[in-house]
């Protein structure tokens, strides 16, 4: 992946109409709770406050408001967690930055921890919102972290879009494994010995010069 210096942190989300926002809004709760298959229209209209047939002429069907309200979501989510115009500043204090941004965001968000374990089980029926989440937040926060790696060269890294995977890549298996697969109750790694190892790791590469 090539890397853009011109790359936008945060893009607006798509207009949609009120009714269709409302739409959302009533199905949001339903669909992170019960899951797709369990899910009814009669409880998304009902939580909506608006028919069937209002539901079914925005959006066609339960599928389509499904994928509607995921990318809808993982958008938001998106913008939520880098909100800043641009990585700037001293590398060990930056990263662990947007390190500590990305985990409160997430792990400390029931409702960023409902969508990631929504998307991840349903990636068999509908594996285009997978890619969505897969593109909109971890892809695009590897190449914003590649250009920022690339643009620092005391920091020496020679593959700056690998190091980048592998810092965001452990925060979001972080994440999946203390909260999704119940890793805190088991042997928990603390937050701050993660992002000490994940810094000092970056941080290394220039003193080997």
């Amino acid at each position: 992946m090539p890397i853009n210096p011109a790359f936008q942190l945060e893009n607006p989300l798509p207009a949609i109409a009120p009714k269709q926002e409302q739409i959302l809004q009533g199905a949001i709760r339903i669909f992170l709770k019960e899951g797709y298959a369990r899910t009814s229209m009669d409880r998304v209209s009902a939580s909506a406050g608006v028919s069937k047939q209002t539901i079914y002429s925005h959006f066609q069907d339960k599928e389509g408001l499904f994928k509607a309200l995921i990318e809808r979501l993982t958008l938001a989510c998106f913008q939520s967690i880098f909100s800043i115009e641009k990585l700037q500043g001293e590398p060990a204090i930056l990263l662990r930055q947007v390190a500590e941004i990305y985990l409160t965001k997430v792990a400390d968000n029931p409702d960023y921890l409902a969508l990631l374990r929504l998307i991840i089980t349903e990636s068999q029926n509908f594996p285009e919102l997978a890619k969505l989440y897969n593109q909109t937040v971890v892809q695009r926060g590897r190449q914003i972290l590649s250009y920022y790696f690339a643009s620092h060269p005391e920091l020496a890294i020679s593959d700056p879009e690998a190091m980048a995977h592998i810092f965001f890549g452990s925060l979001v298996s972080y994440v999946i494994v203390e909260e999704i697969l119940h890793g805190k109750e088991l042997t928990s790694l603390s937050r701050d010995r993660l992002l000490d190892s994940l810094i000092n790791m970056v941080m290394s590469q220039g003193k080997r010069i």
